[in-house]
């Protein structure tokens, strides 16, 4: 069959009588969002075909080969209250694969103190909020005891901001906590830390909603929310491999390498959407691509100020991986204070790696590292990873590398809010979907998987096709 009869039988159906009808969608990107809103609209009956330029789904989550590892281009976790994206993982049968904590616990190792007195842990005891955290906060050695009770009267203050509230968006998180008697110590050693790695931003640089958002939602609205998950396969296995037999299992068409040209309005009320050598004809459209890429892909009149896309600015985050030929961290993840080093996570069983030991550094808001070369790298941080982790400072690097994400994810900073539009358009038919629409969470796979429902919920209402039972059940656990 030529790809243009593949085409007109695929829209065949929405000119037969209503009852008889088989609407029809395409979805562009294959990201967590576009594979979200495939799933959604498949489960609910409609045709779907879900076309992504790379070779790959996943999006800004993936994986890619490097001699015999298997490595994520940078380390992902999630959250108990990331009800989304656990659904998410349940439905593509993934779930086993990227396990929660049975209780938050971070290590948190600072390396301006003598060893043996560096280590504090931000943990939860199994006692309603705000209770879970009080003994972790009581006995947080990187605070004075002064510094401890400041963070205990902002938290309650924090937990009484409304979300909903717009004036938050306006206002920058650092600001509000320097009015709530926070010190550049606290900010450091316990607002950044949990905020750079969730908001990719520093606190004088973020919304004061969204970062109100992370810690109402993450550590003050209940007991296990913050518990940290993280895939424990290579990305690819999840958002690749597995995210691809779902949609094969759907009866979604996945086409990769395919790159849309243009999306277009037909007369009779159909899209009609432009790839190499084919159109693809649909009832419905989804984008869930970056915002630049929607903005030169939106028809004229789909949204009221397109140029607003524009202006939603990126944040690099850069990851730092270094193979050693011996193991050199007990700890599956630690955090760091006194250091450039944010976060370092054990990927030894995830990449493959038989011999040594493969640490992984995450680094958010890394605009300072960001387009530094290799070699410039490695003099930054092998040094660091040696004042931070005792094992390694005999231990021979057999490898170090770093993956660069120059726009890993919008940018937090206050106003933001205003700009992020939602699922629907002006278009009929249209719908956007990404980690950076309006979610009401910060870029991230809870994000991307939430806008994913929001445009595939509004697609199927204009479709007249109901909301499948199992894709909202994240919404009644929420």
């Amino acid at each position: 069959m030529s790809d243009g009869s593949r085409a007109v039988q695929a829209h065949a159906g929405a000119r037969a009588p209503e009852a008889l009808a088989r609407r029809t969608a395409v979805v562009v990107g294959g990201g967590l969002a576009g594979v979200t809103a495939a799933l959604a609209l498949a489960d609910a009956g409609v045709d779907v075909t879900l076309v992504e330029g790379r070779p790959r789904l996943g999006g800004l989550a993936f994986s890619f080969q490097r001699g015999e590892l298997t490595v994520d281009n940078g380390q992902h976790v999630y959250l108990r209250c990331c009800t989304a994206y656990r659904w998410f993982l349940d439905r593509i049968e993934g779930a086993a694969l990227a396990p929660l904590q049975d209780r938050l616990d971070v290590p948190v190792v600072d390396v301006a103190k003598p060893e043996g007195r560096r280590l504090g842990r931000l943990r939860r005891d199994p006692l309603p909020v705000p209770l879970h955290l009080g003994r972790s906060l009581a006995t947080y050695p990187h605070l004075s005891l002064a510094e401890r009770a400041a963070v205990g009267r902002a938290a309650l203050a924090l937990k009484g901001l409304d979300l909903a509230d717009p004036a938050l968006d306006a206002q920058d998180f650092g600001s509000w906590l320097a009015a709530h008697g926070q010190s550049a110590r606290a900010v450091e050693a316990l607002w950044d830390l949990v905020g750079v790695a969730t908001l990719n931003a520093v606190a004088g640089d973020a919304s004061l909603g969204l970062a109100a958002m992370v810690f109402k939602t993450g550590l003050l609205s209940d007991p296990g929310a913050a518990d940290i998950g993280w895939a424990g396969v290579p990305l690819g296995e999840l958002h690749d491999r597995l995210a691809r037999k779902a949609l094969d299992s759907a009866g979604v068409r996945t086409e990769v390498r395919t790159r849309v040209t243009s999306v277009s309005l037909n007369e009779n009320g159909g899209w009609s959407v432009q790839v190499p050598g084919e159109t693809l004809r649909a009832d419905a459209v989804v984008l869930a691509v970056p915002q630049r890429e929607t903005h030169d892909l939106l028809p004229p009149g789909a949204l009221d100020a397109p140029g607003r896309l524009l202006e939603i600015g990126t944040a690099p985050i850069l990851n730092v991986h270094v193979v050693y030929d011996r193991p050199v961290l007990a700890r599956p993840f630690l955090a760091a204070l006194g250091t450039r080093v944010q976060w370092v996570f054990d990927r030894t069983a995830a990449s493959g790696l038989r011999e040594g030991q493969y640490l992984a550094v995450s680094q958010s808001a890394a605009r300072d590292d960001i387009d530094e070369p290799v070699a410039v790298l490695r003099e930054r941080y092998l040094p660091e990873l040696e004042r931070l982790i005792p094992g390694t400072r005999d231990a021979l690097v057999k490898d170090f590398f770093v993956t660069r994400e120059r726009t890993a994810t919008f940018a937090p900073t206050p106003g933001v809010g205003r700009l992020r539009p939602g699922a629907r358009t002006k278009a009929p038919g249209l719908y956007l979907a990404g980690a950076w629409t309006a979610t009401g969470w910060p870029a991230t796979m809870e994000s991307a998987v939430r806008s994913g429902v929001s445009a595939a919920d509004a697609a199927l209402s204009a479709l007249g096709r109901p909301r499948p039972a199992r894709l909202f059940a994240f919404e009644e656990a929420a």
